[in-house]
């Protein structure tokens, strides 16, 4: 029988790898708030060649996060630089846009130690109004899945099993429960487990990379958890300027807005690619094209 660690007795060091994309202010404040988080922490930049001084602004006011300049190759490929200069036991992956409370690093960690077979746990994201972000709770994303949530059956029928399969949203979100993914920008992972699945795929330039991660660790035998008894703020969507909750203060181009919308397609596309166009007829495979090109006009490119 597998016996749970003492985590008390255990010195474990959490790795936490960010990628940024021209987030200088918001950058600067994920950092400030992660000094002190965690006695064994290492942090990582990986910079995918902003042109607003995050960089330089890392190196002359955080000598204590190891800093990585790239051309921008995606947020999977920074991840895995970042995690090729990480010494790490645990691996976070967070975004720049993600602020976790004191308790939260050592709260995951010890869960961790305690549940084995856990590969990746994450906690609680909360927006800036309160709410939840549900991107953070998410079932897999079968065609079913995908249906309800476009069709917006899952919002009329949220508490239905049959419905709510795209947030899962019929679960008890104030317990401790199984789900079937959750997002890079706070992604709490066992290092054996990502040494396992072989890293991210740099197919998925932004959006669906950690969808497909997921994917790959639950296929792997793995469980995620979510924990929401430790909770994190999340500005999310500041880097890519398309999401409501954060529209007014992202700094993004309208160059990279566009961009990041073609992204959110493409990512769809190559996922179902990938994972299941071998699971399903021909019949389907034509119905997601259909739906996957009605996306793409309706979202305006």
């Amino acid at each position: 029988m597998i016996r749970a660690r003492n985590p008390q007795s255990i010195k474990n060091k959490i790795s936490i790898i960010i990628a940024n994309y021209n987030t200088k202010s918001i950058l600067r404040d994920c950092l400030n708030n992660l000094e002190g988080k965690y006695p064994n922490l290492e942090v990582i930049v990986v910079d995918n060649g902003s042109v607003d001084g995050s960089y330089e602004m890392v190196k002359k006011q955080f000598p204590w996060v190891k800093s990585i300049k790239e051309e921008n190759k995606g947020i999977s490929h920074a991840y895995n630089i970042g995690i090729e200069e990480s010494t790490g036991d645990y691996y976070l992956f967070l975004g720049s846009d993600a602020f976790p409370k004191k308790e939260t690093l050592s709260g995951l960690l010890n869960y961790m130690e305690n549940n084995l077979r856990v590969g990746i746990c994450t906690p609680k994201l909360l927006l800036r109004d309160g709410t939840l972000d549900m991107d953070a709770h998410r079932g897999l994303p079968t065609p079913w899945a995908a249906f309800t949530h476009f069709s917006k059956l899952g919002h009329l029928f949220p508490n239905t099993k049959i419905f709510g399969q795209y947030f899962l949203s019929y679960e008890d979100m104030s317990k401790p429960h199984e789900i079937g993914l959750c997002i890079s920008h706070f992604m709490f992972v066992r290092k054996e487990v990502f040494d396992s699945v072989i890293g991210w795929d740099e197919d998925f330039f932004v959006f669906g990379e950690d969808v497909d991660f997921c994917y790959r660790v639950k296929e792997a035998g793995w469980k995620i958890m979510y924990l929401p008894q430790f909770e994190v703020l999340h500005l999310k969507g500041v880097s890519v300027g398309i999401r409501k909750s954060s529209k007014d203060i992202s700094k993004a181009s309208m160059d990279t807005k566009s961009k990041m919308r073609e992204h959110t397609v493409k990512a769809m596309k190559l996922f179902y690619e990938k994972h299941y166009m071998h699971k399903y007829p021909w019949v389907m495979t034509k119905i997601i094209y259909a739906g996957i090109r009605a996306m793409r006009f309706l979202r305006g490119f």
